[in-house]
């Protein structure tokens, strides 16, 4: 039975090198690539011209983005019987994993707010630029 356990851990070790390489892929992204992009939509720009135009954009980005999330959660999914394991020799492994992990739910997260909070902000432009139409054209109907 050790010697069954010892055996699958070795398994595990040469899948998660395996699967490392797209781990390092997502995660370099990530940190060259999509953090910083997510940093230039912290400030929106005050028109809704502007607005919808940073919108166009994210959703570019956005596309790209989500295409890592998904690899790197497919990769995982791939890992999860890591969790079974709890020996010293797995548990370097097991660490990196969590690492990746983390950092892959962190910025999928952020990706999902940062999507929200711009489309939020795109509709409450549209109804303010309605409203404001509105008053403009009821100033004009009283002035005739």
């Amino acid at each position: 039975m050790l010697s069954n356990k010892r055996i699958q851990e070795l398994e595990l070790v040469m899948e998660f090198e395996k699967v490392e390489e797209c781990f390092k892929e997502v995660s370099s992204w990530i940190e060259n690539v999509g953090r910083k992009r997510l940093k230039e939509t912290i400030n929106l720009d005050d028109s809704l011209e502007m607005l919808l135009q940073a919108q166009k954009h994210f959703k570019e980005f956005d596309l790209v983005a989500s295409e890592y999330c998904k690899r790197g959660q497919e990769a995982l999914k791939k890992m999860n019987q890591w969790e079974d394991f709890s020996s010293v020799d797995v548990h370097s492994y097991s660490v990196k994993l969590q690492t990746y992990k983390d950092q892959l739910e962190e910025f999928c997260t952020q990706l999902d707010e940062t999507r929200h909070r711009i489309c939020e902000t795109v509709r409450l432009y549209e109804f303010f630029d309605k409203v404001r139409r509105g008053i403009c054209c009821t100033e004009e109907d009283v002035k005739s």
